[in-house]
C-alpha cells in the first residue's frame, strides 16, 4: 500500500467490523435470534442492510468496470428496482410474514410437494456459492491493485474473517455491520467522484470526453434479444429483482427481522430506492475514470498492465478504479477506500452465509429443526456457516482464473440458477390449477431450455443449434418457459378431462 497510514486505516476498519460483529453476537444465543434477530430491528436499519446486500465488490469494481469498458447500459438493471419492489411490497412481504416460516421455500412444498422445496433450495445454495465467489474475487482484485498482495491470499483471509464474525454474531451482527459498511461504501464512492472532478483534467473536460465516446449511453433500443440492448437488460433486471425480493432467502429473512409487515415494506422501499442513485455514482466513477485515463495515456497503460498481470486482459475496466486508488489519492484516503471495498464484500458475503446456514437448518436438516434441541440447532447453524464460507472461498479462488468482467461473471452465473426458481414460484402463485406433476414437467422443460441457452456459445455446440438469445435472457426465457408450459399443460388437462395430478396439487 502507498503508506503505513493507509495500511493502518484498513486494519483498524477491518478490526472494528469484526469486533462489532462479535459484540453483537452476545444476543444470538437461540435459533430465533440467530436467524431473525428476535423480529425487533428498526425499518431503517433493515433497509440499509437490504441496500448493503445489493452493494458488493460487484458494484464497487464491476459497475465502474462496465462503464469504463463500455457505457451505462448495465445501469438499466438499477432502474428496474422500483418495479420489483412494488410487486414484493404488495404481495411477497405479507405472504412471508404471515406464513410463520422463515424459509423462503416452505410454501413451495405445501404447493407442489417436497421435491419443489428441495429443487429451490439447491438452486438457491448454488446461487449463493456463486455470489460469494464473485464477491471475494472482486475485493481481491481491488486490494491486489492497491496493495500488491497476492490475490488468492486476499480471498482466503477475507473469507475467514467474514465467516468468523457471521458465525459468532448471527443475522443481527450481519444487519448492523451492513449498516456501517453501507455508509462507508457510499462515502467512499462520493469521495472518489469529488477527487476526480477536482483533479486534472478539469470536470468540463472529463464530461466532454465521456460524451464524445458515448459513455453515458444506456445501450441500443433495438428490439433484438440476441444483444445486450436496453430492453434485454431491463427484462433481465426485472426478473432478477423479482427473484431477489420474492424468493431469495437473503431478502426474505430480513422481512422477518423487522417489527411488523408495515416496517418490512418500508425497509424494502428504502433499500431499493437508495441503491439507484448510489449505483449511478459508481457508473459515473467508471465514466470519469475513462476520461481521466484518456488524458493520461501512460497511466492507462499501467491499468492494462495490471489486468494482464492478474491474468484478466479482457477485463481492463475492473482495474481502473483500484489503480486510481493506489496512484492518485492522498495518504490515508487510499486506505479508507480500500476499507470501503472491503466493506462492499463483507456486507454481502455475511448475508449469504447466514441465509445459507438458515436454509441448511430449516430445509436440509429438517428433523433437527423440528425435533432437535436448541443446542443441536445452533450446532447446525454454526457448522453450516463455516461450511458455506469454505465452499465460497474455494469457488472464489477458482474464479480468479476467469478473465471475464466481474459483473458479467456474476450475472451469467446467477441467471442460470435464478430462472428456474422464479418460474416455479410464479407458476404456484399464478396458476392454481397447476399440480405437482405439471410443475415437475414444466421445471424439467425450463431447465433444459436454460441449459440450451447457457451452453449455446460453447465450442462444441453446432452453430445451427445455438440459441438466438443474449446470455442475459437466460433468466427471462427460463422463467417464462416454466410458467407458460405449466399453464398450457393445466389448460390441456382440464380440456381433455384427464387430470395430470391430484386436485390438491400434491
Amino acid at each position: 500500500m502507498s503508506s503505513a497510514i493507509d495500511t493502518l486505516v484498513l486494519v483498524v476498519y477491518v478490526a472494528a467490523v469484526v469486533v462489532l460483529g462479535c459484540w453483537l453476537g452476545r444476543r444470538s444465543r437461540t435459533t430465533h435470534e440467530f436467524m431473525a434477530a428476535g423480529g425487533r430491528l428498526p425499518a431503517w436499519a433493515v433497509g440499509l442492510s437490504l441496500f448493503g446486500t445489493f452493494l458488493s465488490s460487484n458494484t464497487f469494481i464491476g459497475n465502474p468496470g462496465k462503464a469504463y469498458d463500455e457505457n451505462w447500459s448495465f445501469f438499466v438493471f438499477s432502474l428496474t428496482l422500483p418495479f420489483g419492489a412494488w410487486v414484493a411490497a404488495r404481495w411477497f412481504v405479507p405472504l412471508y410474514r404471515n406464513s410463520g416460516e422463515i424459509s423462503a421455500y416452505h410454501h413451495l412444498e405445501r404447493r407442489f410437494g417436497p421435491w419443489a422445496r428441495i429443487y429451490a433450495v439447491v438452486c438457491y445454495l448454488l446461487t449463493q456459492v456463486a455470489r460469494t465467489g464473485t464477491i471475494l474475487l472482486g475485493v481481491s482484485l481491488g486490494m491486489h491493485a492497491v496493495t500488491g498482495w497476492d490475490i488468492r491470499w486476499i480471498i482466503v483471509v477475507t473469507g475467514v474473517l467474514v465467516t468468523f464474525y457471521t458465525l459468532v454474531g448471527g443475522i443481527e451482527a450481519v444487519i448492523w455491520t451492513d449498516v456501517m459498511q453501507s455508509l462507508v461504501l457510499s462515502a467512499g464512492a462520493v469521495l472518489v467522484v469529488i477527487t476526480l472532478l477536482a483533479g486534472e483534467p478539469a470536470a468540463p473536460e472529463l464530461f466532454r470526453t465521456a460524451v464524445a465516446y458515448d459513455k453515458f449511453s444506456l445501450g441500443s433500443f433495438a428490439l433484438d434479444v440476441s444483444q445486450r440492448t436496453f430492453w434485454v437488460v431491463f427484462a433481465y433486471g426485472f426478473f432478477i429483482n423479482l427473484t431477489n425480493f420474492g424468493i431469495d432467502q437473503n431478502y426474505i429473512q430480513r422481512y422477518h427481522t423487522a417489527r411488523s409487515i408495515a416496517a418490512a415494506r418500508r425497509s424494502l422501499w428504502f433499500g431499493a430506492l437508495t441503491y439507484i442513485p448510489v449505483s449511478a455514482v459508481f457508473f459515473l466513477i467508471g465514466t470519469l475514470l475513462f476520461a481521466y485515463y484518456e488524458a493520461h495515456p501512460e497511466q492507462r497503460q499501467q491499468v492494462v498492465a495490471l489486468a494482464r498481470e492478474a491474468g484478466r486482459p479482457e477485463a481492463v475496466g475492473d482495474f481502473a478504479l483500484p489503480h486510481y486508488m493506489a496512484s492518485n489519492l492522498p495518504v490515508g484516503v487510499g486506505g479508507l477506500l480500500v476499507a470501503a471495498l472491503f466493506a462492499a464484500a463483507m456486507s454481502t458475503i455475511d448475508t449469504s452465509l447466514n441465509s445459507s446456514a438458515t436454509i441448511t437448518l430449516r430445509d436440509i436438516c429438517r428433523p433437527i429443526a423440528v425435533h432437535g434441541s436448541e443446542r443441536a440447532k445452533m450446532a447446525v447453524l454454526r457448522g453450516a456457516t463455516v461450511f458455506w464460507g469454505v465452499v465460497g472461498t474455494v469457488v472464489a479462488v477458482a474464479l480468479s482464473y476467469d478473465d471475464r468482467n466481474l459483473l458479467r461473471i456474476w450475472w451469467d452465473l446467477s441467471g442460470v440458477f435464478a430462472g428456474a426458481m422464479l418460474g416455479l414460484f410464479l407458476l404456484g402463485v399464478i396458476s392454481r390449477r397447476a399440480t405437482s406433476p405439471i410443475a415437475a414437467i414444466s421445471v424439467t422443460v425450463g431447465v433444459l431450455v436454460i441449459a440450451w441457452i447457457s451452453f449455446s456459445q460453447a465450442p462444441w455446440m453446432p452453430p445451427p443449434l445455438r440459441a438466438p438469445f443474449s446470455s442475459l435472457m437466460t433468466t427471462v426465457v427460463g422463467t417464462l418457459t416454466i410458467l407458460l408450459v405449466g399453464i398450457l399443460l393445466a389448460t390441456v388437462r382440464d380440456w381433455l378431462g384427464s387430470p395430470a395430478g391430484s386436485a390438491s396439487g400434491r
